[in-house]
């Protein structure tokens, strides 16, 4: 097999992730699975029990990919202070879906759009991975709070909370209307509520970002 080919596992999480995005996972029918894979059924049961197993995986990935390709090179920059890589992450929110035409929308708010309600494995899951990003945005929050970039009053877990609802909400609205605007109006709105929060004395200064690939 040439190197560069994917392992047979990665062939049939790439044909589901691709299928997933347009379809649903109610919608991601095994056998068109196999088919965009280029595989076969003994293949797809060697790696995975079920469609559910399958399904967890994909979401695995896709945290993993939000985590090593967006939280950790923007939360762990020690280049910049603590609020500044919020706005950072809000920015390259924004550049994604602008890349991506608006397209697609948050492969995790997509999941728990559709399953939340139905499927108490998936509920469990993506409450965990929304719990992890705000946890991030929280201590991130409370690292400005500590330097005197926020105000002490500042609530770190109730502002993260709000960043993610507000993202979320304006991914989905963005994907709907097909318009980038949408969501820059919301990120323009939440940082003027952040800086709602900030000490009088402090000028926060966001330079110009450079593009971050962002799976959200």
């Amino acid at each position: 097999m040439d190197k560069r080919t994917p392992p047979v596992k990665e062939q049939i999480l790439d044909a589901a992730l691709r299928l997933m995005a347009v379809r649903g996972y109610h919608r991601m029918v095994l056998g068109d699975v196999l088919r965009e894979s280029g595989t076969g059924k003994g293949n797809f049961y060697h790696y995975f029990e079920s469609k559910e197993a399958l399904g967890y995986a994909i979401l695995d990935r896709v945290v993993r990919e939000f985590t090593t390709r967006t939280l950790d090179p923007i939360f762990r920059d020690p280049a910049r202070p603590p609020l500044e890589q919020v706005y950072a992450f809000l920015d390259a929110l924004v550049s994604t879906q602008r890349a991506r035409k608006c397209v697609g929308g948050c492969p995790m708010g997509n999941l728990a759009a559709e399953l939340a309600d139905s499927h108490e494995g998936f509920r469990e899951r993506l409450t965990a991975v929304f719990d992890q990003w705000r946890a991030c945005l929280a201590e991130t929050l409370a690292r400005a709070r500590a330097d005197g970039t926020l105000r002490p009053d500042a609530e770190p877990g109730r502002l993260a909370g709000f960043l993610v609802a507000a993202v979320e909400g304006g991914i989905l609205l963005t994907k709907v209307q097909k318009d980038i605007v949408v969501l820059e109006d919301c990120v323009r709105e939440l940082k003027d509520h952040l800086a709602l929060h900030a000490a009088p004395s402090c000028g926060v200064h966001v330079a110009a970002l450079p593009e971050i690939e962002v799976v959200p």
